[in-house]
């Protein structure tokens, strides 16, 4: 898209408002054309969401029409928002521009898959990854390899292209893969960090690494048992 290419020209601009004696408000040009780059810029990353949750929507139906259990549990997405954005570019030393920004961040585009099962997790990795247009650019396995505070989750950054009227564009969506208990944890982990200005003691880190862990043993024992009753069928 010419625009985008256009982006790095405006880094450095303003976005001035100046009020003549009359109080009527004047607003600078760029103004308009910072909007309406960011407008196009996010209707990138909307659409390219919109194309991986219709690609997981349609696998979990292919399932259900053929009478296997359901491998997707609920399926949530978001965009960063243009503050979260500029406090992790500036957090990392980066430019706080548009360029910058569809450079250096690779989860603008969120996608959350919460699956019943631990296996369900690379089930659905796998089918998402074999189809041609979607390309992985990046995998973390915090399941395996569980972050110290306790966080379990599967991690992809995947690139899909976004067809508009004159052009093709690779756009950079993560996908963020865990069971039901690992969002319940992650989701009030969150809640519990972000809702207190003060450093966590260590004690309280140590109960949520241990609830963590509870969960992680629970994820592995419904899955056994999962197991067994399918065998009796």
């Amino acid at each position: 898209m010419n625009n985008i290419e256009e982006l790095e020209e405006n880094k450095n601009l303003s976005l001035p408002i100046v009020a003549d004696n009359s109080e009527k408000i004047v607003i600078n040009s760029d103004f308009y054309k910072m909007a309406f780059q960011y407008q196009e810029i996010m209707m990138l990353y909307e659409s390219a969401i919109k194309q991986v949750v219709t690609k997981l929507e349609i696998l979990n139906k292919e399932y259900k029409v053929t009478g296997r259990r359901n491998p997707i549990e609920t399926i949530k997405s978001r965009i960063k928002t243009p503050e979260s954005s500029a406090e992790k570019l500036t957090s990392r030393n980066q430019p706080v521009t548009f360029q910058s920004m569809m450079d250096n961040l690779n989860d603008i585009a969120g996608v959350r898959v919460i699956c019943p099962y631990i296996s369900d997790i690379y089930t659905v990795k796998e089918m998402l990854l074999k189809q041609p247009d979607i390309k992985k650019v990046e995998e973390k396995d915090y399941i395996s390899s569980p972050k110290e505070s306790g966080y379990r989750s599967l991690h992809l950054v995947v690139e899909i292209p976004v067809y508009l009227s004159h052009t093709e564009q690779h756009v950079k969506v993560e996908i963020q893969l865990r069971t039901i208990a690992m969002d319940f944890w992650a989701s009030l982990e969150h809640e519990l960090r972000y809702k207190t200005s003060s450093m966590i003691p260590e004690s309280i880190r140590r109960e949520l690494r241990h609830c963590a862990e509870t969960i992680a043993d629970t994820d592995r024992e419904m899955e056994e048992i999962a197991i067994e009753l399918q065998a009796l069928e």
